[in-house]
């Protein structure tokens, strides 16, 4: 009897199926659960290859590694009532699948639930410091304290909370406003203030100054007259020793002296031989 070869490829694909059916693989970096007409069983599998009953069973599959989580800003305000803004990351990871599964589900289930309590954590302990302590201070102890309360909350859940950190606080829009406007006004007075003290100095070495060249001047002023007054007086006495010894020149001189103020600048006289300034004896 002939074997149908159509038939026996039609048989290897079915034990095939059958086959895939009813082994799954487990990832290093995974843990899997079996569910049973959507029930999920006990027994939680690791890394390496399983067995299952095909059909009736389906394996769900959960990340084993630590797991990151952005959380979006909120706002949440301190002791002396300054309303900040908070920015803040998660580390948590599954620590029992089963629980998490009949409690959570889904990861994106899970980080809504883990959002919500985080914020809570914050808002009340950053509620119970001062602006200053939070931003500063107190902030590796508040992170401390909120992760340990966090990780209480969310192990009923099957989840570890390995870390809660906040990456960035800011104020409100409003605040940041006024905290610049604020700023602003200060940073005018004391433009202000080096203007009015820089005008006052400008004014006192201005004042100095004039103070010191009237002084300079009027020094010069005395030692130019003193010194005029010797050489004027050196002047006439040396005149006065060459007038005397002789006279006829003198005269003389004062005749040219006389004769040249006269007829400057073209000047037309009509004059007589008895006129003085023509009457010079020899």
């Amino acid at each position: 009897m002939k074997k149908n070869p159509l038939l026996l490829v039609v048989l290897l694909l079915a034990l095939a199926a059958l086959a895939s059916q009813c082994f799954f693989t487990v990832h290093q970096t995974q843990k899997a659960l079996v569910l049973q007409l959507g029930e999920p069983l006990p027994e939680v599998y690791g890394p390496g290859l399983h067995f299952k009953l095909p059909f009736i069973q389906n394996v769900v599959y959960f990340d084993s590694r630590v797991l990151n989580y952005e959380a979006r800003s909120r706002e949440a305000f301190t002791v002396d009532k300054k309303a900040i803004v908070l920015d803040n990351y998660a580390r948590w990871r599954i620590i029992d699948p089963l629980q998490f599964y009949r409690t959570m589900r889904t990861i994106p289930g899970a980080q809504a639930r883990l959002d919500d309590v985080v914020y809570s954590q914050l808002r009340a302990l950053v509620g119970a410091y001062t602006l200053t302590q939070v931003v500063s201070s107190h902030r590796a102890a508040i992170m401390k304290e909120v992760t340990d309360k966090v990780s209480d909350l969310m192990k009923p859940f099957g989840v570890e909370v390995l870390d809660v950190r906040i990456k960035r606080t800011d104020l409100p829009q409003e605040n940041q406003r006024a905290i610049f406007e604020r700023m602003r006004a200060e940073r005018e007075r004391q433009a202000k203030q080096y203007r009015s003290e820089g005008e006052e100095e400008s004014t006192r070495i201005r004042s100095d100054a004039d103070r010191q060249r009237a002084l300079i001047l009027a020094e010069a002023a005395r030692e130019a007259q003193v010194e005029r007054g010797r050489g004027d007086a050196r002047a006439a006495a040396t005149y006065a020793g060459a007038y005397s010894k002789s006279p006829d020149f003198y005269a003389y001189q004062r005749w040219l002296e006389a004769m040249r103020k006269s007829f400057k600048e073209n000047s037309k006289m009509v004059l007589t031989n008895q006129a003085p300034l023509l009457n010079l004896q020899e």
